[in-house]
């Protein structure tokens, strides 16, 4: 059985007055044709991600809303309950936190798309990330 995951590209800027620039986020264009059983690996690059910058990953499956999977911040992954490590894991690579997703089912067939920002002022390396930012998201592809 072959399905597709899907990546978009998006732009986030920061709002805030404190934004001293744009930070860009980029995935590949096209469809990841697999099939079941496989590990796909999405990637997600960015301009600049510095200690304090947090980077999402989100899954939307179709006439659903964004899922939060799970959170790079400090060296560190946090996953959501629903997304399991074992499964769906990331790891910074130069200037990428590509998502790896194990074991592929057709039930992971879906957009999926990355979001970076900075943290919460209250964020401290002893906080978990809780999976929310403050992003404007500009697609350049959609699904049919």
């Amino acid at each position: 059985m072959r399905w597709l995951l899907t990546g978009l590209s998006f732009w986030m800027f920061c709002s805030s007055t404190e934004c001293k620039g744009e930070e860009k986020v980029t995935q590949p264009p096209g469809d990841v044709i697999l099939t079941q059983g496989q590990t796909a690996t999405l990637k997600c690059t960015f301009s600049s991600l510095n200690e304090y910058s947090v980077l999402y990953w989100y899954k939307q499956e179709v006439n659903s809303y964004p899922k939060f999977i799970l959170t790079y911040y400090g060296g560190k992954i946090y996953n959501s309950p629903e997304f399991v490590k074992d499964r769906f894991d990331a790891e910074l690579k130069d200037s990428s936190v590509p998502l790896m997703i194990q074991d592929l089912h057709v039930c992971d067939s879906a957009v999926y798309y990355c979001a970076l920002s900075d943290p919460p002022k209250t964020l401290t390396d002893q906080t978990q990330p809780q999976g929310q930012a403050n992003v404007v998201l500009f697609f350049s592809n959609r699904l049919n």
